[in-house]
C-alpha cells in the first residue's frame, strides 16, 4: 500500500490535519541558532525519597482500603453464594435481575471503597485521623483538586 492510500485510510484515533513532513537528509549542514539555556526553575525537582508516601501513611492507607474495599467485595461474593444456595435448595426464587443488581452495587462500592480508603486515611504521619475519616476525606479532596487547577493551568 502508498503512502498516498495509507493517508486516505485514517485510523478512528489519528488526528483530522495532516502533520508536517519532516525534510529527508539534508546535504549540507545547517547553522544552529543560538538557544538560549532556559534558566534554572526556583523549584528544586524532588528525589525519591521525598516524593515517596511514608511508611506509617501507607499502612494506614492499606488498612482503610481493606476495611471500606473489602467488606462490600466480600458482601457480593457472599450473595452470589447465597443466592445460589437459595435457588438450589429452598423454594425460595430470586428473581436474577435483583441479583444482579445487588452485585453490581456491592461490587461498585468496593471500588469506590478504594478512592475512600486512599483519601480518608490522614496524610499527617503524626496524627491518625478519625475513625470514619469524613475530615480528613475532605481535606484530601480539596488538596487533590488543588494540585490538578494548579496542574491545567500549567499546561495552558
Amino acid at each position: 500500500m502508498s503512502a498516498e492510500e495509507s493517508e486516505g485510510n485514517a485510523l478512528p484515533f489519528e488526528p483530522k490535519t495532516k502533520r508536517q513532513k519532516v525534510a529527508k537528509a539534508v546535504s549540507k549542514p545547517q547553522p544552529q541558532a543560538f538557544i538560549p539555556e532556559k534558566q534554572p526553575s526556583k523549584e528544586r525537582p524532588f528525589n525519591k525519597e521525598e516524593m515517596a508516601i511514608p511508611q506509617v501513611v501507607s499502612q494506614r492507607m492499606i488498612r482503610r482500603v481493606a476495611g471500606f474495599c473489602g467488606i462490600p467485595t466480600a458482601l457480593g461474593i457472599t450473595t452470589l453464594v447465597v443466592s445460589y444456595l437459595l435457588t438450589m435448595y429452598s423454594e425460595i426464587r430470586l428473581p436474577p435481575i435483583a441479583v444482579l443488581l445487588v452485585n453490581m452495587g456491592l461490587f461498585g462500592l468496593g471500588v469506590l471503597g478504594i478512592t475512600y480508603g486512599v483519601l480518608s486515611a490522614s496524610w499527617d504521619e503524626e496524627r491518625v485521623g478519625s475513625w470514619l475519616g469524613l475530615g480528613e476525606f475532605s481535606t484530601n479532596w480539596g488538596r487533590m483538586v488543588e494540585v490538578w487547577r494548579e496542574t491545567r493551568q500549567k499546561k495552558v
